[in-house]
């Protein structure tokens, strides 16, 4: 069983990247487990048609401790299997702790089981300390992707995101199996994004386009692969699916300093 956490800036596009790259390996026949660790628990509502399942954190204040795996876990779509972390009230307690909540549940009910081909961990934005880094700290999850563009900000979060991935790679096995870049179509973008991995030690794994296309399946509450298996933009998260599927490239990332990572920024990020 392959153990992936998906991070990223926050409003990047990780859980619609997430649950599309999904879709693609549950088309390729892959038995795959999304666990959302977001308090706004929309990491899986693609993969079950708009359903806001129940999380697991508001199951366990309704029901108490007598709580079983149908309970918290719902059938997607391809046969994924879709989980909600969920978060405390608003202003009270911290979110993180839901993660640890529910991976812990989840172990205790027996979910992670061996016809499991993927678990994947769609992690709340840029935070990679405390409850946040519980997927990568605890080797919970064994490859990591970083979701960013050629944006400014995109591009500082996945840097500092290597930092704490470095940190904790070096008395575990996590490791950086790529950079995906969803596309904002900044100048340069494809080649900013493939420098910066490379900077990394890493890889630009993927390229996804910006395409309306992905904006419509979500209106309709579905993934692009489930809303129109033909169009191009199904094909890319195809693509997506089988790189990741086929990857054999896990580094230990070597961060820039903020000047190096300017300095990039600077290069690339100036149209011709």
């Amino acid at each position: 069983m392959r153990k992936v956490a998906i991070y990223g800036k926050g409003g990047i596009g990780k859980s619609t990247t997430t649950q599309n790259t999904v879709a693609g390996l549950a088309e390729m026949g892959k038995q795959v487990m999304v666990v959302g660790c977001d308090p706004k628990a929309d990491s899986t509502r693609l993969l079950l048609d708009g359903l806001m399942q129940r999380t697991v954190l508001d199951t366990l204040r309704e029901e108490g401790e007598d709580v079983e795996l149908s309970d918290v876990r719902q059938a997607g779509y391809g046969r994924t299997q879709c989980v909600e972390s969920g978060g405390p009230e608003p202003g009270v307690g911290c979110a993180g702790r839901g993660i640890i909540t529910s991976i812990n549940l989840l172990e205790q009910l027996g979910a992670y089981t061996n016809d499991l081909d993927y678990v994947f961990y769609d992690v709340l934005g840029d935070v990679v300390c405390g409850g946040f880094a519980m997927p990568i700290r605890e080797g919970k999850a064994e490859e990591i992707y970083i979701v960013a563009s050629g944006e400014m900000m995109a591009l500082y979060a996945a840097n500092n995101i290597c930092k704490g991935i470095k940190k904790f790679a070096d008395n575990g096995v996590v490791r950086l199996g790529g950079i995906i870049c969803n596309s904002r179509k900044v100048d340069n973008e494809a080649s900013m994004v493939e420098a910066f991995a490379k900077k990394l030690g890493s890889q630009m794994i993927h390229f996804v386009p910006r395409d309306n296309m992905v904006q419509r399946a979500e209106i309709r509450r579905k993934t692009v692969i489930d809303f129109d298996a033909t169009c191009n933009q199904a094909d890319e998260y195809r693509t997506l699916a089988r790189s990741i599927d086929g990857n054999d490239m896990f580094v230990i990332p070597n961060p820039m300093s903020t000047d190096e990572l300017e300095a990039l920024l600077m290069e690339y990020g100036i149209a011709d």
